[in-house]
């Protein structure tokens, strides 16, 4: 038996890849996953057309490799950890049509979305809020949604249902 210089665990003498930490042992290089805390794989795509002096769609994901923060994609469609855009898609989403972990816009999507409508897990719109949380200046749905007219797990607004009877004929009157 011998020592893995990497984890100084006991592994077999003839081992050429450690058991308990995955390094190889006959001279190759240390993996990135084991080297850097911070590894992550970093990708990008930027469309050569543009819109408005940004890309039409951009792809930015990883960390930047000397500041270690995030990467920020901008674009009209942006892609990525932080996104930026008209459309922007990610893990923190700004722009037009927000879709994300937390999404902030005109129309946001998200487990955390706040917008002028916002749908999500807690969701705070201006005009309409929908979701488990649904905070709004004027309208919410959702198991607590509080506004001025709401439909959710505490209540139902008279004035609201009437107008959504008379919409959809088949919604009941409270």
């Amino acid at each position: 038996m011998k020592t893995c210089p990497y984890c100084a665990e006991e592994i077999q003498d003839a081992a050429v890849k450690c058991r308990y930490c995955g390094e190889w042992l006959d001279g190759r290089p240390r993996s990135a996953v084991i080297a850097s805390p911070y590894y992550y794989p970093n990708y990008e795509y930027r469309s050569k057309v543009e819109l408005f002096g940004l890309p039409l769609i951009h792809i930015n994901n990883g960390y930047d490799s000397e500041t270690m923060r995030p990467r920020v994609a901008k674009g009209i469609i942006a892609i990525g950890n932080v996104a930026l855009g008209v459309l922007a898609i990610g893990g923190v989403a700004l722009g037009g049509l927000a879709l994300g972990g937390l999404g902030l816009g005109v129309l946001a999507f998200g487990g955390l979305s706040l917008g002028l409508f916002a749908v999500g897990g807690g969701a705070f719109g201006i005009l309409f809020a929908g979701g488990g949380l649904a905070i709004s200046t004027l309208y919410a749905v959702g198991g607590l949604a509080l506004a001025p007219h709401f439909i959710g797990g505490n209540g139902i607004d008279p004035q609201l249902a009437q107008l959504l009877h008379r919409f959809l004929p088949g919604f009941p009157l409270p």
